[in-house]
């Protein structure tokens, strides 16, 4: 992918997110099953994304690549689950602008941790006054849109 895309895409991403939490919402509205309905997103997700390595299957991972792989590198998944089983249950009780408010809020606390800590190998990006002062509009802002 073009690194000029990777910023738009990564927008478009999160733009999508409230669409697709307010779609599972009406999925399990519909079936009346959260367990049924995550089942159908998931089922759905997995033939796109198996449909999408048989189109491109390399590369391929190497056999030192999956010994050095830590044990939580395949678990994400079922952590992302969660948000979805999250939105499929409680976007229709709260509303989307709160929901997606208290999920992009705790997204980004929970990425200032993680970036101090340098948890899940990631580079440390130390919390800083900066860093500190711009989470501070979001969680203003969660409060704002869901008492109002």
């Amino acid at each position: 992918m073009n690194a000029a895309w990777i910023i738009p895409f990564i927008i478009l991403g999160g733009a999508l997110q409230p669409c697709g939490a307010a779609m599972n919402g009406q999925l399990n509205k519909s079936i009346g099953n959260p367990w049924l309905a995550s089942t159908i997103s998931f089922t759905l997700i997995t033939f796109f994304f198996a449909a999408a390595f048989l189109i491109m299957p390399h590369p391929l991972p190497t056999t030192k690549s999956l010994a050095e792989m830590p044990w939580w590198a395949v678990i994400g998944g079922l952590v992302g689950a969660v948000q979805v089983y999250a939105g499929l249950t409680f976007v229709n009780k709260i509303g989307a602008g709160p929901f997606m408010g208290f999920t992009v809020t705790a997204a980004l606390i929970t990425s200032l941790v993680i970036d101090h800590f340098g948890w899940f190998r990631m580079d440390q990006h130390p919390i800083n006054i900066w860093r500190g002062l711009g989470g501070l509009p979001l969680v203003g802002g969660i409060t704002l849109i869901s008492k109002f």
